[in-house]
This record gives structure tokens, sequence and C-alpha cells, in this order.
């Protein structure tokens, strides 16, 4: 037998054996235990392997949520291969971009797309491997051997995770396996140091199971970290694959799968849930079992965190913090009262100033943790050396989020610097106006951007969806005054119907830049 290591497909096999009837995975109408996934896993994997597929060579899945994204993950993992993330919302300039950028020699892809990868495959010779799912994936597991025949594998195997691209062109965040398991996939654990497989495998069998349900696209890293949190220790996953957002769906599933942990991503999803359960004029369901709400990638505001609690009274309400190339780096404390999100981090984590200095307590600067962290970008040595910088002989990642230490040893995360707005020379972040605006119990939602102006160079504009018409730009103005520095409040107040947001329930700021604009008489050319 085979060492086995730190490594995804190790973990799974382990657990396959360990706990065979136990459900791994609950996708739409699909169930799967750990022997099944894993069967199914193994077949398709020596189906990539008969047709060439090997060590280091990169597979595109190209799909929304549905079984065989888990299936194509963990296969391409059996044979030390690599999956690639494909957007399926992207348009085929963009298609032609990734499939080029990520060297990706096949795909796995969805009926409905199978048009756009046709379409951008006259630019992509090297993709040699094209498997539909549907009737052409079950019959290749069909023929494909169910036994595990596979060498012996690394944690130093690579894992790659691909970008939204919010600032240019997604870039391709490289992971050793070891790294990405302790650095953002042991959050259950509580960052606990890990002897080997076997102790996660006996861990599991010892434990009670969890079911986390995650409403998030696996195409991207959240949800591909929020799987693997709860594969590591042995629960089971609950991937949403309805095509749009619907509240009662979400609950019904949780209260018929008795999900314990619930994950949403911002208001866009927390509101509706919280809405629903605390709708007295509809039927109740019963999520007794939930002893936990979690929340990442987008921020909770004040509001709706307190019907949150409402509606969940017995479980715990947790903000996660994290990014594509700082794993999961803290969890959130009670930020009800801050104008921004507060979080506990490891000691691996701290805020630098531009000399990479360890920043005071109240002094702004960026982010960065070292220790389990990425190798870097695929094929850019330049933007890498920028983003993961060795000091001292320690290496970090700064990814580009300001932040401040605070008194009691957490972190309050500020924002990017890419979205920064500079007016007169003062640096804002348009997260720290937004989480003071939506203080404001007459403000629904709120997104803060930079409109040009003649004496400052650039103004603190802020579209306002607000809950009656009874609230004034100079009330908002005024409440923001009380909850961070005057030159940081909002110069322009505009009131829209609906503050924009991207699928996933992040602040769509380019939509947000152009409505101001417009409202304003900016001419963008």
């Amino acid at each position: 037998m085979t060492t086995r290591h730190i490594q995804l497909a190790d973990i799974l096999e382990t657990m396959a054996d360990t706990i065979p009837d136990r459900v791994a995975l609950y996708a739409g109408d699909v169930t799967l235990t750990y022997a099944q996934l894993d069967e199914r896993a193994t077949r398709l994997a020596n189906h990539l392997a008969t047709n060439g597929i090997g060590q280091g060579d990169h597979v595109g899945v190209h799909s929304t949520n549905r079984a065989e994204w888990v299936e194509a993950y963990y296969a391409c993992f059996k044979i030390r291969a690599v999956p690639i993330n494909i957007n399926y919302r992207y348009v085929e300039a963009e298609l032609r971009y990734l499939y080029d950028n990520s060297d990706c020699v096949a795909v796995i892809v969805a009926p409905e797309y199978v048009d756009s990868v046709a379409a951008a495959r006259g630019e992509m010779p090297a993709l040699r491997l094209h498997l539909v799912m549907g009737d052409d994936y079950e019959a290749a597991l069909a023929a494909a051997p169910g036994e595990r025949d596979f060498a012996e594998r690394s944690e130093d195997d690579i894992y790659i995770v691909y970008t939204g691209g919010t600032t240019g062109m997604p870039k391709g965040v490289m992971w050793r396996h070891g790294d990405l398991v302790l650095g953002a996939l042991n959050a259950y654990r509580m960052g606990a140091d890990i002897a080997g497989v076997d102790q996660l495998a006996t861990e599991a069998g010892s434990n009670s199971p969890t079911t986390l349900m995650f409403m998030g696209p696996m195409m991207h890293g959240g949800c591909q970290w929020a799987l693997g949190t709860v594969h590591l220790i042995g629960g089971a996953f609950v991937l949403y694959c309805e095509p749009r957002f619907d509240a009662d769906v979400v609950l019904a599933m949780a209260e018929r799968l008795q999900v314990s942990s619930l994950s949403v991503i911002g208001d866009a999803m927390g509101k509706p849930i919280a809405e629903r359960m605390l709708d007295n004029d509809k039927p109740k369901y019963d999520l007794s079992g939930v002893f936990a709400v979690s929340n990442g990638a987008a921020p909770l505001t004040p509001g709706i965190r307190k019907m949150l609690r409402q509606a969940f009274p017995d479980a715990m309400l947790v903000d996660a913090y994290g990014s594509s190339e700082t794993g999961a780096t803290g969890v959130g404390t009670d930020t009800t009262d801050h104008a921004s999100p507060r979080f506990t981090t490891g000691p691996d984590t701290t805020v630098l100033t531009e000399d990479f200095e360890v920043a005071q307590v109240g002094e702004t600067g960026m982010l960065a943790r070292s220790g389990h962290i990425p190798l870097g970008y695929l094929g850019d040595e330049e933007k890498t050396r920028a983003t993961f910088p060795v000091i001292d002989g320690t290496r970090w990642v700064i990814p580009g989020d300001h932040a401040r230490r605070e008194v009691d040893g957490s972190i309050t995360v500020l924002g990017r610097g890419s979205g920064s707005i500079n007016s007169g020379g003062e640096k804002i972040f348009p997260e720290e106006v937004e989480a003071a605006l939506m203080q404001h119990a007459g403000v629904a939602d709120a997104v803060v951007v930079g409109t040009a102006h003649e004496r400052w160079g650039q103004q603190v504009t802020a579209l306002v969806q607000r809950v009656s018409d009874d609230v004034t730009a100079d009330e908002l103005r005024a409440h923001c005054k009380g909850l961070i520095a005057d030159y940081k409040a909002p110069k322009e107040v505009l009131f829209v119907d609906t503050v924009v947001h991207t699928p996933v329930g992040k602040l769509d700021y380019k939509d947000a830049k152009s409505t101001a604009n417009r409202l304003l008489g900016i001419d963008e050319g």
C-alpha cells in the first residue's frame, strides 16, 4: 500500500475507507456517500489517465454547480492533475484567455456550455480531450475501471484556483496541497496541526457528522474550500445547484437535510433568508439543528446581522475573512459596533507598513500572512514577486488589503487599495464608508465609489437604497461623520431604487461607478 499524504485525493480515499457509508455530497437530486464519490472519481480519473492526462496536466471544469463538478475535482487530484475553475459566465474572448493562460489540455464541460468551448477552441490547439457531462460522461465512467491503481501522491502536488479578475484578467493562484489543507481548509479543526491523513480519518470516525450548506459556485475558491473544509472532518457538503438563489428553496433543503451549518454570501443571501425565517405569515422551517451561520466574500451589514440573530437565536453568527492568495485568514468578532469588519487572526497574520515593519496599534498598513501560503501566480513571476515578498528571510503574502491593528489584538480590514478613493490627497476605502452608511436604520443597501471633482481630484460618492423617502442626504452625511472622519463622509449621496450586486452577492463597483457618473452628468469617455 502506498503512503498517504496530506493531499486532497488521499484524504477522500482515506475517508471512503474509514466511513464509506457516510454521506459526502448532496448536489441537487444526487446523494453520494464517501464510497460512492470515491468510486466515481476513481473511474473518471482512470478515464482521464487512459486518454493521456497525468501529473501536472491542467483540466478545465466548465459547468454550473452539479455533482460532476466535485467528481472531476477529486478525479484530477487522484492522477496528480490540476482542475481549473472555468467561469461559465465568461464570453468567448475571456474564455480564450483563460484556457490559454491555464494551459488546459482537457475540459470536462456541461452540455449547455459546449458551444462556448467550441467557439473558443480554435485558439486552443493544446486542448485534446473534451468530455461532455451527461450520457458521454456516464459512458466514460461505466467503461473505466473502478479500482484505484494510482502512483503515490505528494503534499507538493499543485492546486490552482483562478481569481475573479476584479482588477484585471483573472490570475491562477498556485498552492501546494499541504499548504492548502493547513492554510485554507482547516477552519473546522481550528487550525490544529495534522500529524497525517490517518489522524483525520480517526477523528471523523469518532465525531458526529456535520452537514454544511454553501450557496456559492464551485467555480469560485470559496465554494471549493468550503467543500474541502467539511470533507476534512468527514462531514456532508450540500452544494446548491439551482439556477438562481431562492430563500425558500434554500431553507426547505436545509430543513430536509438537517443542515448543521449554513453559509451565506453577504446581505444578498443573508437578508432574504432572515426575512423568510422571520415572516410570521408563512409556515416556519425547523432549522433548530443549525449551530452556525457563517458569512464570507461580502460583508453582512448591522441590520441584516441583527435579523439573522433573531432568525437563528441558538446559532453562532460567524464572519470569515480570506482570499485566493491568503487562504482562511481570520474569523469575525462581533462587528455590530464597528464601522468596518474586525477579525481575530492567527500568529502568522499581521499588518505591515510600507517599510515592511509591523504596524503599531491604530496604524493603517497592509494585511500580510506568512506560513502556509501559495507558491505564487501561474506564469507571472513579476506579480508573484510583488505579492509574495521575502522579508528578512520570511515569505509573506500581501494581497492588497489595507488593514489596521486594534488594541484588542484583532485586525480591522479597510478595503482594497485598488478601489480606494484619493480625495485631496487622503486615501479613503469605500468599504469603511459603506459600513458606516449601513449602520443607519434608513439604509437598505449602499455602495461607495470615487467620482471626479475639479478641486479634490475625486470625491466620495454614495449610491444609497433607502428604506423610505424620509431619509435625506444631509441626515446620512451627519450620521457618517459620527462614525468616521469628516473627510471620509460622502460628499454626494445619490438615491437609487436598487444597489446592484454581482451574481455571487458582492457589490458591483463597475456598475456603481457608471451609474454615479450618469446621475452626476460626468462623461466617462
